[in-house]
């Protein structure tokens, strides 16, 4: 009897020491792979596009020195996923608003199922590309950046919907790789069409500031040019006059086609050297009165001024003041007065940009709550003035206010963000951004 207690007791054991070892080993296999520092650049194609944009981007991250990985979505796993720290979505959309072949097995496998886990390490960028004749344009790239949002993970920059391959679109996509991602200057993958302006004006803004010279420059171009508030200004710049065309910078269009000019707002920048910036010492200096601009016009769909006469909240700092100077215009062109603009500089002796106009339009009842906040008089930051005006910010958004942020990438933005989610609640966040009610044109 206690020979057959003694097996019972060796057998269990051995069961035991058997279930220990492939319970361990099923957690060792369902460890996340552990994150390398690299870059994951994910692509879900329909027709190859997706994949051929992803290959070229991470080609310029290599070229940047970024360990990067290439990968189809539908092999990304929530475990890779959730391992990941640094990664770039590139997706198409099939039909009306589906996942394509490249995603199916993600979008059941890890966007249905419950959460994968905080995805709050998690920084990102994606690029949709679509048709506009749809419904649901860029529905599932739309629907991936709100999914990877609600799961905590931040966006490195505002999400780039591409309409039929359209040139401009990739090119700020490029452009967004170097300046938010640290990849390295390529070629423009579609060259830009450039139209001829001519800068017929220059006018200094805040001579005597101690930031950098600001300027309102005003152009012209003989072809017929159309645009819509939100739009940006792609400027091919020169070293000189007679010197070959460089890498595009863009600027948002401070100006609507019924001003009989297109209008920028420029802040000449300097490099550690003390040279000027490419881009900002040709519109500010190096392009003579009366002498040619490359430039072209692209639509920048996701900062379109939504219609009707809603509330509107203005948020910005800076040159960030061009955009928002448009949707006011055309705000104004259309009757709409319940307009709020909190707009941050620096000093209002020297730094009060277009504060006339911005005058003229609060004395017409056009503009009937105006914040103008110097951070160096001690009145602190937009994102501060947010806070102390918290109430009202409820009020507005309650009644259906559209919420336009425009400025500064550091600092401004994310101030601005965070200030809105600590006063609504990020589920109103979300809820906004998914909604079109806030919209960026952050740089």
């Amino acid at each position: 009897m206690n020979a057959r207690i003694a097996a019972a007791v060796l057998l269990m054991a051995a069961w035991a020491l058997l279930s220990w070892r492939a319970w361990r080993r099923v957690r060792v296999t369902r460890q996340p792979p552990p994150d390398t520092g690299g870059w994951l650049v994910a692509h879900a194609s329909q027709t190859g596009l997706a994949q051929q944009l992803a290959e070229q981007s991470a080609a310029a991250l290599r070229a940047a020195g970024h360990a990067t990985t290439v990968l189809p979505l539908n092999h990304v796993d929530a475990a890779r996923l959730a391992a990941c720290q640094r990664a770039l979505f590139l997706v198409s959309t099939y039909g009306e608003g589906d996942a394509p072949d490249g995603a199916a097995r993600f979008a059941q496998e890890v966007m249905r199922p419950a959460s994968p886990g905080p995805l709050a390490h998690l920084r990102y960028a994606l690029l949709a590309l679509g048709d506009s004749s749809y419904t649901h344009f860029c529905g599932f790239g739309r629907g991936l950046d709100h999914w990877l949002a609600a799961q905590g993970a931040q966006r490195l920059f505002d999400r780039v919907d591409v309409d039929q391959a359209d040139p401009a679109a990739l090119r700020h996509w490029q452009r967004e790789l170097v300046s938010a991602c640290g990849a390295a200057e390529q070629a423009a993958w579609q060259p830009p069409d450039y139209q001829r302006w001519r800068l017929s004006a220059r006018v200094h803004l805040n001579p005597g500031s101690s930031g950098g010279p600001c300027y309102l420059l005003s152009l012209v171009c003989d072809a017929q040019a159309s645009w819509q508030a939100g739009d940006i200004a792609e400027v091919g710049p020169r070293a000189a006059v007679d010197a070959p065309l460089q890498h595009h910078r863009e600027y948002s269009i401070a100006s609507l086609p019924a001003d009989g000019c297109l209008q920028l707002l420029v802040r000449q920048q300097r490099q550690a050297d003390g040279s000027l910036g490419l881009g900002s010492g040709w519109l500010t200096e190096r392009c003579p009165l009366g002498a040619e601009v490359a430039l072209r016009v692209r639509s920048n769909h996701g900062f379109h001024l939504p219609p009707g006469p809603r509330p509107l909240i203005l948020i910005g700092n800076g040159t960030g003041l061009a955009g928002l100077r448009a949707w006011l215009k055309a705000r104004v062109a259309a009757g709409h007065r319940r307009n709020w603009l909190v707009f941050g500089e620096r000093h209002s002796a020297h730094d009060a940009l277009l504060q006339d106009e911005l005058r003229d339009w609060q004395a017409q009842g056009m503009l009937p709550e105006l914040d103008l906040v110097y951070s160096r008089e001690g009145q602190g930051y937009v994102q501060d003035r947010l806070r102390a005006r918290a109430a009202t910010l409820r009020t507005w958004v309650d009644r259906g206010a559209i919420i336009a942020v425009c400025g500064s990438l550091q600092g401004m933005a994310q101030g601005v963000d965070d200030a809105l989610t600590d006063i609504l609640g990020a589920p109103v966040v979300l809820a906004l951004r998914a909604d079109g009610r806030l919209r960026r044109d952050v740089y």
